[in-house]
Order: C-alpha cells, then structure tokens, then sequence
C-alpha cells in the first residue's frame, strides 16, 4: 500500500496530464473545448484511478464526451504512464461529475424557497397579531401584577378567603 501523499501526488498528475492531453494532443471533436476534469482519486494500491470530468452542453454533448473519453482511454493512459514513471500505470476510469447538476437542484430549491418567503411577507404585510402587539402581562399603577383569574389584582388570597 502507498501512503496517503503518494496516492494524492500521483491524482494530481494524472489530473494534469489528462486535461493537457484533452486540451492539445487528442484531435477527437467530440472533445474539443467541452470536457473538464474536475478531480481525480487514486485507489490506495495506485492501481486504479477515477477521473471526474464536466461537459459544457446539453445531454447529447454529455453522451458524446463520454463515448470520446473511453475511445481515447488507452492514449490517454499512455500519456500518463510516460509522465508518471511508475512501475505499473492505473487503469483509468472516466466519471461524469454531479456536482453542476447538484447544484443547479440547489439553486432551484433556493429560488423556490425565496419565493415562498415573498409570499409570506406579502401575506403577512397588513396582519395583527392574534394577542395583541404584546402579549405579556403588564404591572399595574400600583405596581402589583394583575391576576385575572381572581380579580384581586394581584393580592393573594388565604385559605379563609381573606386578603393577605
């Protein structure tokens, strides 16, 4: 097993080298400018590794860049092993990135969210409240606190009914 920084080292440059790669040495055009890696993970044995890539366009461009990147898996792969300079080259697994698609679900959830919030404000503009403005008991003139159950207004009474 190779350590955590080789493993890290070594998906950093297969990042690399593959966006360079797409970029200038792949004459597919159903790579062209549309495809870019996003991340890139290396299993612990540096055996295997997943590269994360986006597609700018709709879903017809999406199926194509991935039909693209698996027909130029091997040249792809080549380029990293020449640039490695490992004893074995990992096997390179293309993954369509969710993260656009993950968030433009956000986006769309805040934007209803903030909807719904003017609505509420808009609802609540010329409302009242259901108590009154305050609903919390206020001392009177004297002082003493209003029992409105008793109407002694504040006063106490004892088991014989006097006031206290």
């Amino acid at each position: 097993m190779a350590d955590n920084a080789r493993a890290k080292r070594l998906a950093d440059l297969i990042r690399e080298v593959v966006a360079q790669k797409l970029q200038r040495g792949i004459k597919d055009p159903r790579l062209g400018t549309h495809v870019t890696i996003t991340d890139t993970r290396v299993t612990g044995d540096l055996r295997e590794a997943t590269v994360f890539y986006t597609v700018y366009g709709d879903d017809e461009e999406r199926a194509a860049a991935a039909a693209g990147l698996e027909s130029a898996k091997g040249v792809l792969r080549s380029a990293v092993g020449q640039a490695a300079g490992v004893k074995f080259t990992p096997t390179l697994t293309f993954v369509a990135d969710a993260l656009p698609d993950n968030a433009r679900a956000i986006e769309d959830l805040l934007d209803r969210a903030r909807a719904s919030d003017a609505k509420v404000r808009e609802v609540s503009a010329g409302a009242e409240f259901a108590g009154g403005a305050d609903p919390y008991r206020k001392a009177d003139e004297d002082g003493e606190e209003a029992d409105e159950s008793t109407g002694t207004g504040g006063a106490a009474a004892d088991k014989d009914g006097d006031a206290s």
